[in-house]
């Protein structure tokens, strides 16, 4: 072999075969997307309208008198169990095939994968993060939508506790990412700003935002109910 044909060699090979960053970085049995990127987006966005819009009439018949708030909560409680089981599951469960497949949910996660590279990799902390967020949150979510719906005294206690998983999740998503930048000069994101702000930044913002408001709500509903029982407390023991 000559010269030439060694540099085209090594050249050719030193081209990663997929667009992820950081360039180079091992995926396995890559087979590229075939539905085009607005294709995979519109497939969410109907997927979650008809989830959205088929819990606003459940929950609405469920009880007559629940509030615009309690019925916005319950959608978003619902959403989260469907994303986090089947969308978070899915990419626990496929974490070694994924890269390779062509089902729609993996195209899904293909696409989302140009923003952080780490789910085609089958990370350490992505992905037992994403198992807890299945198991955990995503049954959890389902049961406090139906807490909601049943006006349960329950309610406030779990949506505290699940809301503080996402958000701490959610915060451990993006320290890791930082901590991998600044410390070691990693980048799982492509270039890109759409990538970057438009799937990092801002789909994984709606767990920081609505949780944070949420458990703020719970910690001030809790607050009164404690201090309305010890005022009645108060008042027994007078008599």
């Amino acid at each position: 072999m000559g010269f030439e044909n060694i540099s085209e060699a090594v050249g050719s090979a030193a081209v990663p075969l997929h667009p992820y960053h950081p360039l180079g970085v091992a995926i396995p049995g890559y087979v590229a997307n075939d539905m085009a990127t607005i294709e995979i987006l519109a497939y969410f966005i109907v997927t979650c309208s008809v989830i959205l819009g088929s819990t606003l009439v459940i929950v609405s018949r469920a009880r007559a008198n629940i509030t615009t708030r309690e019925i916005a909560t319950a959608m978003w409680f619902v959403l989260c169990g469907f994303i986090h089981i089947g969308m978070e599951g899915y990419v626990v469960y496929n974490s070694a095939t994924i890269a390779s497949s062509s089902a729609l949910l993996a195209q899904a996660w293909k696409e989302y994968s140009l923003s952080d590279s780490r789910y085609l990799t089958q990370d350490s902390f992505v992905i037992p993060m994403e198992a807890v967020t299945a198991i955990f949150w995503g049954p959890l979510s389902f049961l406090i939508a139906y807490l909601i719906a049943t006006d349960h005294p329950l309610r406030h206690p779990l949506q505290a506790g699940v809301s503080m998983g996402q958000l701490y999740g959610d915060v451990l998503y993006y320290a890791t990412c930082a901590y991998e930048h600044f410390v070691f000069g990693r980048i799982f994101c492509r270039p890109e700003g759409a990538y970057f702000w438009g799937y990092f930044v801002l789909l994984n913002a709606f767990w920081i935002v609505i949780p944070g408001c949420l458990l703020v709500g719970s910690a001030r509903a809790t607050a009164a109910a404690v201090r309305r029982v010890r005022e009645l407390e108060g008042k027994e023991k007078m008599k």
